[in-house]
C-alpha cells in the first residue's frame, strides 16, 4: 500500500512538471498569447523577433490586438509600407532591462527606441504615457511583457 502511494506522489510530481510551462522568450511569448497576435506579425514584419529572442533582458508594453484595431487604418498601412518606421514604433514600447510592474518608477524611462515615455505606478494601476497596462508581468526568459491597451507612437524627431 505505502510502495502504491509513492509511486502516486511520483507520478503526480512528474505529471506536475511536464504541465508547468517552461519559460520562453518575449518574441515567443508573444507569438503564443492570443490576444498579442498582430504584434507578433508586426514584430516579425519588422525582423525584430529575433532582437527579442535574444539575451535582454528587455521590459515589453505590447498593445494587445485590440489596441492596433482602434489605430487609424492610414496609420497601419503607413507603418506596413515602411520597415523603419515600423520598427520605429515597436521599439518606443520596449525598455532596456527587466522591470516587472512593482519596480515601475513613476517619472521618464528611456525606451530603445531612443526616445523617453512617462512611466506611474499607483499600487497595482500602472501607466506608460496614455496606455494603461491590463496584463501585468509576464515572465519570459530574457524579461516581461506588460499587455496595454493603446498603440503608443513615438514624438516626431
Amino acid at each position: 500500500m505505502l510502495k502504491s502511494l509513492a509511486l502516486a506522489a511520483a507520478l503526480a510530481l512528474a505529471a506536475g512538471c511536464a504541465t508547468t510551462p517552461t519559460p520562453t522568450t518575449i518574441a515567443d511569448t508573444a507569438a503564443r498569447m492570443p490576444q498579442l497576435s498582430i504584434l507578433a506579425k508586426l514584430i516579425n514584419g519588422a525582423g525584430l523577433a529575433e532582437t527579442l529572442r535574444g539575451p535582454g533582458p528587455f521590459t515589453v508594453f505590447a498593445p494587445s490586438d485590440e489596441a492596433f484595431k482602434a489605430v487609424p487604418a492610414k496609420t497601419l498601412e503607413d507603418l506596413a509600407k515602411d520597415k523603419e518606421l515600423l520598427k520605429s514604433v515597436l521599439t518606443y514600447h520596449v525598455l532596456p532591462g527587466n522591470v516587472p510592474a512593482a519596480e515601475v518608477k513613476t517619472g521618464n524611462a528611456k525606451t530603445v527606441q531612443g526616445a523617453n515615455v512617462a512611466l506611474s505606478r499607483a499600487g497595482t494601476f500602472v501607466t506608460v504615457e496614455e496606455a494603461v497596462v491590463t496584463q501585468a508581468d509576464v515572465k519570459a526568459s530574457n524579461g516581461v511583457v506588460h499587455v496595454i491597451d493603446r498603440v503608443l507612437i513615438p514624438p516626431k524627431r
